[in-house]
């Protein structure tokens, strides 16, 4: 009987089935638009087309937001479908760890501010379509809306032991971070792995300065820091886990190309790092893919790559 290949020989035949098949994990994900764009398709009869080739701003990918997905799935079912696109694509694509979950201010747009009936919605779409993968649900917050509003809305959060995680996004001039140290506070009390989208398109020192005023466990992108001897120091002494989205910096302009993505560097200089679909609709991102980008373009070696999926599959310590 002929042994089954490896990931590492899977990855360097350029198989994307045999990738598919082996374990993953997929950490920085927002589900609304990381879902299966043929299941949404098949159940809808309407085609989303991912974005093909770098633009310029943040601006440009709202306007795509705006054409593609706009004001369709905003409606309970709408909402629900999504989840389902999520768990069927990340199913797809052999991820077995998905870390996803609702911006607070879906509670009361989507689930009759009721949050028993949220997680309800993604525990049950785990378990119908995809119960081989490890849900890790988190909770989602906008920079652009007040503390007051964020504080207001995170008390139907607090105490839900079924959170695993709380993560910060947006644009990251919308507010200065000090801004939730409050917040990340109350989000440690509750044993909530910390994390916060940080250095996509601010600098290295914004990541310094995040970690310590927020105390992250973790950061989503990143990227900046490479810019940044210190800063990459720091990472990798303090076991600062980046979640990275390398086909999302290339079209978003962040980076000029895979070959030379900070992911390479910053994994040599010790920094943990995973790799991510970030919105699969958008960016024709799923992990497969990008653990196949990075290859073909020679930024990381297979054994390489190995090594950062089954660092991806370990469970990331609070207070690590």
């Amino acid at each position: 009987m002929c042994e089954a290949p490896s990931f590492i020989e899977a990855i360097k035949k350029c198989d994307p089935d045999a990738i598919r098949r082996f374990p993953k994990s997929d950490l920085h994900n927002h589900f609304a638009l990381g879902g299966c764009r043929e299941f949404i398709l098949s159940e809808t009869g309407y085609a989303i087309n991912p974005i093909s080739s770098p633009i310029g701003s943040m601006s440009e990918m709202d306007a795509w937001s705006s054409r593609y997905i706009g004001a369709r799935f905003n409606s309970p079912e709408g909402r629900r479908l999504l989840i389902e696109a999520a768990f069927v694509q990340a199913k797809k694509d052999g991820v077995t760890v998905l870390e996803i979950g609702e911006d607070v201010w879906g509670l009361s747009e989507f689930f009759h501010n009721d949050t028993e009936e949220l997680i309800a919605a993604f525990r049950e779409t785990n378990a119908r379509i995809a119960p081989e993968i490890e849900l890790r649900l988190q909770i989602g917050l906008s920079r652009h809306c007040p503390i007051d509003y964020l504080e207001d809305r995170l008390k139907h959060f607090w105490g839900h032991k079924e959170f695993y995680s709380i993560d910060l996004y947006g644009d990251e001039s919308a507010q200065p971070i000090e801004s939730f140290v409050p917040i990340y506070e109350k989000a440690a009390e509750n044993g909530l792995v910390l994390k916060a989208h940080v250095g996509e398109w601010g600098t290295a020192k914004d990541i310094f300065n995040a970690v310590n005023l927020l105390h992250l466990n973790e950061v989503q992108h990143g990227i900046a820091a490479v810019h940044d001897e210190s800063v990459i120091d720091f990472l990798a002494e303090n076991r600062i886990r980046l979640n990275i989205t390398p086909t999302s910096n290339v079209l978003l302009g962040r980076v000029p190309d895979m070959k030379n993505h900070p992911i390479g560097r910053l994994y040599r200089k010790g920094v943990d790092v995973t790799i991510n679909s970030d919105d699969v609709l958008i960016f024709d991102s799923d992990v497969s893919k990008e653990y196949l980008r990075l290859y073909r373009s020679g930024c990381l070696s297979a054994e390489e790559l190995n090594d950062i999926r089954l660092n991806g599959l370990k469970p990331k310590a609070v207070g690590v």
